[in-house]
Parts: C-alpha cells; structure tokens; sequence
C-alpha cells in the first residue's frame, strides 16, 4: 500500500475512534460557538461594529485550533502511549509518517468543523464580515498559525501521562486564549499585558488572520514570533518524541 493509502485509513479510523466518544466532539464543536454567543453577540457596541465584530469572529475561530489541537494532539498522544495497541502499530511495516499525517489531517478536520459554527453565527447574529477570498485566505492562515499550537500538543503528549496531560492542557489552553487576545481584544489590555502577550503564539495567530481576513499591515512581530514558535515546538517535539522512543523500544 502506498504513503497516501495508509494515510487516508489512519486518518479514516482516527476520526471513527474520535466519534465513539460523541462529547468530545461535540465539545469541540459547541465550546467556542458559545463563547461568541456569550461573549460578544451580547454586546452590542463591538457585535454591531464590522471591524470588531470581525475581530472577535477570527479570535473565537484561532481558539477553536488552538483548543482542538491541543487536546488533539496533546492528550491523543498521551492515552495512546498508555495502550498496547499503540506499541503493536509501530511493529507493523508502514511507515510512520502515515501515522503522522493520518492524526493531522483527522485532528485537522476536527478543527475546520469547529470553525463553521462561529463563522456562521458571526455573520448571522454580528456585523462582522469578509469578502470571500478574505475567507479563504483567513482558512490558510489559520491552518499555518495552528503549527505552533499543534507542536506544543505533540510535545505534552510525548511528556507525560494523561492525567497530568489534561491538567497542563487546559492550564495551557485557557492562558494562550486569554494571554493572547482571543477572549478580549488586545486593545483593552493595559500596557504590561499587552507585552506580554506580544511572546505568545495565540497572539501571534490571532495579528496573522486578522491581516489575512481584514488587511492592513502583517506586524513584523507577529510573524517573526510565529516563525520562531514553530522552530521551537518542533524541534522540541521531535526530541520527545526520540526520547519516548528510546525509552519504549530499546
């Protein structure tokens, strides 16, 4: 069988594991639609207003990613080196960049299905809005922005087992989300936090949508931040990774 084919029926059982466990993905689903739903269409100054609505609208879609490969990745990982089945699959003659792409593009699919809803009661319910190439490029952004967020997920779940992968999960997710901007607006956070946020990948996501959907200035910042992220989680990644493989497979 070829790369392409043992990926696709990894990708395939993957999002049928996923499915036997409903809340999970229904969590993935409903959890950032919700917070538009309560957090911004109530407030009618930034919901009313097409710059910031638009705003929210890509900030709620960044967390979707960032949350969906996060625990994704992170704590998949994590329940997985726990089983013996994931021992018996590294035995079997297939690559293992089969079993990569496979979990990304399923955990991927997850995360594009996470971000219709929000964008849909964005345009529904706000006045938020994007011409539709805007969105399309807004989809590529966000893919390449997830990078990051999907390295740090491999990482936790190459680091330790999955009850402490959950813990560090949510401690991660929540402060990316609120340290980055993707709960509150950048611009309402005063100058010390606002710095701060400016070295976290969240941020950096949320700066390179914004100019993929809205235009203006890509901040040379951001991309040089997300940029650095990505070398730095992947190449932790991997260390983990051939650390885990050392100890299990001598």
């Amino acid at each position: 069988m070829s790369v392409s084919t043992l990926t696709l029926a990894h990708a395939k059982y993957s999002l049928l594991e996923t499915a036997r466990v409903p809340i999970a993905v229904i969590g993935s689903l409903v959890f950032p639609a919700l917070s538009l739903l309560f957090f911004v269409v109530p407030q009618r100054a930034v919901a009313e207003n097409a710059e910031w609505a638009t705003q929210a609208v890509i900030s709620l879609s960044v967390f979707a990613v960032l949350a969906n490969a996060l625990f994704g990745f992170g704590l998949n990982i994590a329940q997985s080196r726990e089983q013996p089945w994931d021992p018996y699959l590294r035995t079997l003659p297939a690559p293992g960049i089969a079993r990569v792409l496979g979990h990304v593009f399923s955990t991927g699919l997850v995360g594009v299905a996470a971000i219709v809803p929000v964008v849909v009661l964005g345009a529904l319910l706000t006045a938020a809005e994007a011409s539709w190439w805007r969105v399309l490029l807004g989809f590529v952004a966000i893919a390449a922005s997830a990078l990051p967020f999907v390295f740090i997920g491999i990482s936790v779940g190459y680091s330790m087992p999955a009850k402490a992968a959950i813990a560090v999960v949510q401690v991660l997710m929540f402060g990316l989300a609120f340290g980055g901007g993707l709960f509150l607006p950048p611009a309402v956070f005063p100058d010390w936090l606002d710095a701060i946020s400016r070295f976290l990948p969240s941020r950096h996501a949320r700066e390179i949508v914004v100019w993929a959907v809205q235009g203006g200035e890509l901040p040379v910042w951001a991309a040089v931040g997300w940029l650095l992220w990505t070398v730095l989680a992947l190449g932790l990644a991997l260390l983990l990774f051939r650390r885990d493989e050392g100890r299990r497979y001598r």
